[in-house]
C-alpha cells in the first residue's frame, strides 16, 4: 500500500489592519530623508540627556577663575566660561533641563487642549462658544509674550516656565482637536455606535480619540520645537532657569558680554538650540507627510 503525504495548506497570517497601517506610515517616514535625519539627532539629543551627565566626570558649576574664557581645546573641547567652567559639560547638563521644559511642557498643554478640544467639539452649543472664546483671547497674544506675563505674574524659575509654556500651547492643541472631532463625530459608525446605547465617555475615548491621534502626535512634536525655542527666549531674559542651572539660553544671556573676545560662549549654546529646534520641525514635517492619507508616495 502506497502511503501518501498529505499536506494541509499554508494559511497565510493576516495582517491586522493596525499593523498594515502602522508598515504603510513606516514607508512612507522613511522616504523622506530629512525626517529620518531629525529623527535621529532627535533621539540622539535624548540619549544625550539621559546617560550623559552619568558619563561625565566633571561638575557642570565647578569654577576654575585661573582658566576662564578660555578657546575650545583638547581639555575643553567647546572651552570654558566667565567662571572657568567647561562649557561642554554644562551644555550635555543643560540637554537634559532644555528636554524637559520642551516635553512637560506640551504634555501640559497638549492633556488640557485634548480635553477642551474633545468636550467643545463633541457637545457645542454654549460649551463650544465659551471654551473657544477663550482659545480666541489667549491666541490674540503672541506666543512669547503670553508666557512672558505668566512667568512676570508667578515668577522666574524652570517649574514656572514650564508652566508657562505648558498654558500657551493649550490654545493650538484645543482647536486642532475640536476640528477632528467635529470630522470624525459626523460618520455614520459614531450614530450606530451611538443608537447602541453607548456612553459619551466610551465614545470620546473609544471611538474618536483614537481616530484623531495623528494630527495630534504632529503637533506635539513640533510644539516641542516652540517650546524649547520660548523656554530659551524666557531664560535669556532672566525669567527662566536660574544660575547657576546650565540652562542653554541662559548660558546664551551669560555671553553677551563676551561675544568679541569669547564668541564660543554663545556659539555653541546657540547651535544646539538652532539643531535641535530644527530637528524637531523636520521631523514633525515628516511625521505630518507620513501620517497624511491624501499625500501620495
Amino acid at each position: 500500500m502506497s502511503t501518501q503525504t498529505e499536506k494541509s495548506p499554508v494559511i497565510g497570517k493576516k495582517s491586522s489592519p493596525r499593523s498594515e497601517a502602522f508598515k504603510t506610515f513606516m514607508k512612507r517616514l522613511l522616504k523622506n530623508k530629512a525626517a529620518v535625519i531629525g529623527g535621529l539627532v532627535i533621539l540622539f539629543i535624548i540619549l544625550v540627556g539621559i546617560i550623559g551627565p552619568f558619563l561625565s566626570k566633571t561638575d557642570p558649576n565647578a569654577q576654575d577663575i585661573l582658566n576662564k574664557l578660555q578657546p575650545p581645546s583638547k581639555d575643553h573641547w567647546f572651552g570654558t566660561d566667565n567662571f572657568g567652567r567647561d562649557i561642554f559639560t554644562r551644555i550635555v547638563f543643560g540637554t537634559k533641563l532644555t528636554l524637559k521644559v520642551g516635553f512637560l511642557s506640551v504634555l501640559i498643554g497638549g492633556v488640557v487642549g485634548i480635553v477642551l478640544g474633545i468636550v467643545s467639539g463633541y457637545y457645542g452649543g454654549i460649551i463650544d462658544t465659551l471654551i473657544m472664546r477663550v482659545m480666541d483671547v489667549l491666541l490674540a497674544f503672541p506666543g512669547i509674550l503670553l508666557a512672558l506675563a505668566i512667568v512676570s505674574v508667578l515668577g522666574g524659575s524652570l517649574t514656572n516656565v514650564i508652566i508657562a509654556v505648558g498654558i500657551f500651547s493649550v490654545p493650538a492643541f484645543a482647536r486642532i482637536v475640536r476640528g477632528s472631532t467635529l470630522q470624525v463625530k459626523k460618520l455614520e459608525y459614531i450614530d450606530a455606535v451611538r443608537a447602541l446605547g453607548a456612553s459619551d465617555g466610551r465614545i470620546i475615548f473609544k471611538h474618536i480619540l483614537p481616530n484623531i491621534m495623528s494630527p495630534i502626535i504632529v503637533q506635539a512634536t513640533m510644539r516641542i520645537a516652540t517650546a524649547i525655542l520660548t523656554a530659551s527666549g524666557l531664560a535669556f531674559l532672566g525669567l527662566g532657569a536660574q544660575p547657576p542651572e546650565p540652562e542653554w539660553g541662559a548660558m546664551l544671556s551669560d555671553g553677551r558680554a563676551y561675544m568679541h573676545n569669547a564668541s564660543h560662549m554663545v556659539m555653541f549654546p546657540g547651535m544646539m538650540i538652532v539643531i535641535v529646534v530644527l530637528a524637531f520641525n523636520i521631523f514633525g514635517d515628516g511625521l505630518r507627510d507620513a501620517l497624511d492619507p491624501k499625500m501620495k508616495q
